[in-house]
């Protein structure tokens, strides 16, 4: 069947390519490719996604490839069944991947997939991860609302879609817990691969008196951290500690660890055969995969200790269910 579905593709699987150049070795060694539905770069999701497979071939020995989609959708189905066909497994990194994989992967049984991000309910061949990133958003939400001068903070989404609004959900509801009179405004930007952008987008929120502006937008979001050196403001920074961009403007940073669970979840199959396929896991505050990032005591620190303890005190309530947050997913 593998041989069939490429056979129908190949026609426009000529156009597209590896990120990297494909790696070779022995045909017992587990072979890994991470497909990403928009591009490498952003120092946040995407980049975190390659950090986990970095980790495994070093300390593994995985053959791994990256694949760039550059959120082209007519390439998502192409590249999926290219990596599929040379892969024991697939991580395909987006919510993106829906309809592919629920088309697609029930077909490429042989293989393997790990779906981040996102969830596809009932094939036994896809491992679902997903993340609770409207409890980071809480955190950094309730920092901003306790630190802002104006009373007016923002964000930048990449688009207007369920899991962004998410982040947005948990951002606003955390910001109105440390401020209830606190005004959130969104924009969003219709893209994550255009840091112009981004930044168009959060002088319009600067202009509109924010003075603290939270970036939900992979490399669109760099626009944001530059619109806000520019207009002495602050950013936030998302997925990944990002604060080592710009210390003096980036506060601190929602994260949410997706090398690190992409890295758990290869390493326990590669280990002991664990795989949960049919199975969604939601990485959450209390397994520790998502939180809040503040750089390292080199850097500029803008959020004092007594607001960090505060922060500590919001994930313990969090875990202990007696803050529920806001979400937009089911």
């Amino acid at each position: 069947m593998k041989k069939i579905l490429a056979l129908i593709l190949s026609i426009i699987m000529v156009t597209c390519a590896f990120a990297c150049d494909q790696q070779t070795g022995p045909e017992d060694e587990l072979r890994v490719t991470v497909v990403v539905a928009g591009g490498l770069g952003d120092r946040s999701f995407y980049d975190s996604a390659k950090s986990g497979l970095d980790r495994l071939i070093e300390d593994y020995g995985v053959i791994g490839n990256v694949i760039e989609c550059n959120e082209d959708p007519s390439a998502y189905s192409v590249q999926i069944v290219n990596a599929a066909e040379q892969s024991d497994i697939v991580i395909a990194v987006g919510w993106q991947f829906y309809d592919v994989l629920t088309e697609y992967a029930p077909q490429l049984s042989d293989t393997k997939f790990i779906y981040v991000d996102e969830a596809v309910a009932g094939i036994s061949n896809i491992y679902n991860i997903k993340y609770a990133q409207n409890e980071g958003s809480f955190l950094v939400g309730y920092i901003a609302g306790k630190i802002s001068m104006t009373g007016k903070i923002g964000a930048v989404g990449g688009e207007d879609s369920v899991t962004i609004n998410d982040f947005m959900a948990g951002y606003k509801q955390g910001a109105e817990y440390a401020n209830p009179g606190i005004e959130v405004q969104i924009n969003y930007a219709g893209t994550y691969e255009d840091p112009a952008k981004g930044k168009e987008c959060a002088l319009a929120l600067y202009d509109q008196g924010c003075d603290i502006v939270f970036q939900v937008a992979g490399k669109t979001g760099e626009g944001v951290f530059e619109a806000a050196e520019e207009t002495g403001n602050y950013a936030i920074g998302v997925d990944s500690d990002q604060k080592y961009i710009n210390p003096e403007v980036i506060i601190c940073s929602m994260m949410k660890r997706v090398g690190d669970s992409i890295y758990e979840t290869i390493k326990a199959y590669i280990e002991d055969g664990t795989w949960n396929g049919g199975t969604t896991w939601t990485a959450n505050m209390e397994s520790g995969f998502v939180g809040v990032g503040y750089g390292d005591d080199t850097m500029t620190q803008q959020i004092d200790d007594e607001l960090k303890a505060e922060v500590e005190e919001i994930i313990a309530k969090i875990v202990s269910g007696e803050i529920v947050v806001d979400t937009t997913r089911e």
